[in-house]
């Protein structure tokens, strides 16, 4: 751990320029002391830095000194791909490994490339999750991930939407895919390849390793996925008229100010109840007929509530 840190702290330096004590302290979270202990271990390593009291001091590389120590290592490069979502890295327990990768390609750079890098990291923020959706709890994320790193198979235990809700597989897992702030698993099994949410495992354990099939690509295979999924969610077509207001939250194109009449798709009559409602009086459903009589029954209901 001392190895790691004297390196970080030399990196730290040599990307930031002067740092005082309590700076460095704070970065690397150990005591003033420690970073003192440090700096003598470094100094006595050749390593030609120097300090200076008072206000404007601290401590600081001689000019011109860069350290080669920049190489990664496997955590490291693997959370450098994830540098786009540190919160994805951190919940893959690569949190601090995203960081030390951070500042070792910081310390590979240029000084106007490493400036540059530093100003997209503050005008750039990336947040994944939607709104309206807390973040799902995750606790056999980082398993999972072990899994797929490592090829091993894993027993899992899961629960599913549909009867019987709690289910016990052998899966192979080939990657992960963070989707709009929920992680999913894809995996091969006696059934085929198949997705599995990360927040519906209730356990797991590894097994013996495993051979991915030829050919398998995780991308290709998931915008398929994708493909298919909407294929399926959209299974049937509603009628209706939307006044201006309703045509624009349903990102229909107006013909004017008064109604348009279109056609949209629709996942099941259930479905489309709840999200018409949401519009109120801004559209009218014409069909199908099992829809509209839904609609106004539960207009007619909430009249007769509201009345009384």
């Amino acid at each position: 751990m001392r190895a790691s840190r004297l390196v970080t702290l030399l990196l730290l330096l040599q990307n930031r320029g002067r740092m005082t004590a309590q700076q460095l302290a704070e970065e690397l979270e150990v005591s003033v002391r420690t970073v003192y202990r440090d700096v003598e271990a470094l100094g006595a390593a050749g390593i030609p830095l120097y300090g200076a009291a008072g206000h404007a001091g601290g401590y600081r590389l001689v000019d011109g000194y860069r350290t080669r120590l920049t190489g990664l290592t496997t955590d490291e490069s693997q959370a450098a791909f994830l540098a786009a979502l540190p919160g994805a890295a951190a919940e893959l327990g690569l949190g601090e490994a995203l960081a030390t990768a951070q500042l070792k390609l910081r310390a590979a750079l240029p000084t106007e490339l490493r400036e540059h890098a530093g100003h997209i990291q503050e005008r750039f923020l990336l947040d994944a999750p939607g709104w309206y959706g807390d973040a799902d709890r995750t606790p056999h994320l980082a398993a999972v991930a072990a899994a797929v790193w490592a090829r091993r198979a894993v027993a899992l235990r899961y629960r599913r939407w549909r009867a019987p809700e709690e289910i016990e597989r052998r899966v192979e897992p080939y990657g992960l895919v963070l989707k709009a702030g929920r992680w999913y698993v894809v995996a091969g099994g006696a059934s085929g390849i198949r997705t599995y949410r990360v927040d519906q495992i209730l356990g797991l354990q590894l097994l013996e390793e495993f051979d991915i099939p030829d050919g398998f690509d995780l991308v290709r295979h998931w915008n398929s996925y994708l493909d298919g999924f909407r294929a399926r969610l959209h299974t049937g077509e509603a009628l209706v008229r939307l006044t201006p207001e309703g045509a624009r939250r349903l990102g229909v194109t107006s013909t004017g100010a008064g109604w348009t009449e279109t056609r949209v798709p629709i996942e099941s009559v259930d479905h489309a109840h709840g999200e018409f409602l949401r519009l109120g009086a801004d559209v009218e459903v014409m069909a199908p007929a099992e829809l509209r009589d839904r609609i106004a029954a539960t207009a007619r209901a909430l009249a007769a509530r509201y009345e009384s």
